[in-house]
């Protein structure tokens, strides 16, 4: 029987983030009340929310943005998975050397603390067959060192969210390792190429839940993001939710806003909004009645 005290609903945003932060911030404050006044105790931004590019730029307004994201979680009374933002320090305060920066994740709580930051691991190296050719996220940042698993509390509940951010999709050590470390849910804030995101997004959010027993949260930036120069990057979006079984259990099905119908009460022109109620007893005893980190071997 579902049991309302041991759920905990989610809303993953999709975003199609360009290089305007105020812009940017309006469509997230927007997505924030709509998702919050349908129930949303828990809600996860895309990475690259607050702008997608001039990453030195935002870096520069990291703590200013970050406080108005926290007011953002005060103001409606909700968890907000940040998505990422770029940061110039490390968790302790020492400045990242050489000018690069740290991709930085963050929970804040309804009293807008920050609960929780994450520093993403695995930095995107690949070349695709897109415009842009070949990416190297380490030539901009430097990679975090250290796991996050976050407590949320709801309904005298507590909730624990495992971070990552897009490209730790791809390492199925890390999903296992937040699971060893108590972890419920995942978060994946994520900007997957058009290319890669076709390929591979539908696929390593329900392999990451496999491994991890874990319902994985991918929130996504999707469609056009235009640079300086005229440069254009197509990122693939398909917001989407898998439970702990790799279900998909609600997804937006395109890259650009503005598909779905709007009498589904999930989308605006600017964002897109994907649900996902985790209930944590369903979650207990499937993964007892397929108890896999018993009988992990490996590690």
């Amino acid at each position: 029987m579902h049991n309302d005290s041991h759920s905990l609903k989610i809303a993953a945003v999709q975003m199609n983030s360009q290089q305007d932060i105020e812009a940017n911030l309006v469509t997230i404050k927007a997505a924030i009340d709509d998702a919050s006044s349908k129930g949303a105790q828990l809600i996860v931004l895309p990475e690259n929310c607050c702008s997608m590019g001039r990453q030195t730029e935002t870096a520069e307004r990291f703590e200013a943005l970050s406080a108005v994201l926290a007011d953002y979680a005060k103001t409606y009374g909700v968890y907000l998975l940040a998505g990422s933002l770029p940061c110039p320090y490390r968790p302790d305060g020492v400045i990242v050397p050489d000018g690069r920066l740290r991709q930085v994740s963050q929970l804040f709580a309804p009293d807008a603390t920050q609960v929780a930051r994450y520093d993403k691991i695995h930095l995107f190296t690949a070349t695709v067959a897109d415009k842009q050719g070949s990416y190297n996220e380490a030539a901009t940042f430097e990679p975090g060192t250290q796991t996050v698993v976050a407590a949320i509390e709801a309904k005298d509940v507590i909730y624990q969210l495992g971070m990552m951010v897009c490209f730790d999709l791809r390492f199925p050590a890390l999903a296992q390792r937040l699971r060893q470390a108590g972890a419920d849910m995942l978060s994946a804030p994520s900007a997957f190429t058009y290319m890669t995101g076709q390929a591979h997004w539908s696929l390593l959010l329900q392999a990451r839940a496999l491994d991890s027993q874990c319902m994985v949260i991918g929130a996504a930036q999707g469609g056009n993001h235009h640079y300086k120069g005229g440069k254009v990057r197509q990122t693939w979006g398909h917001t989407a939710i898998t439970d702990f079984s790799g279900n998909l259990i609600d997804r937006y099905g395109h890259s650009s806003l503005g598909h779905e119908p709007l009498a589904a009460g999930n989308n605006t022109d600017n964002y897109a909004l994907v649900w996902g109620t985790l209930d944590r007893q369903a979650q207990q005893q499937g993964r007892e009645k397929m108890p896999i980190f018993q009988c992990h071997r490996l590690a």
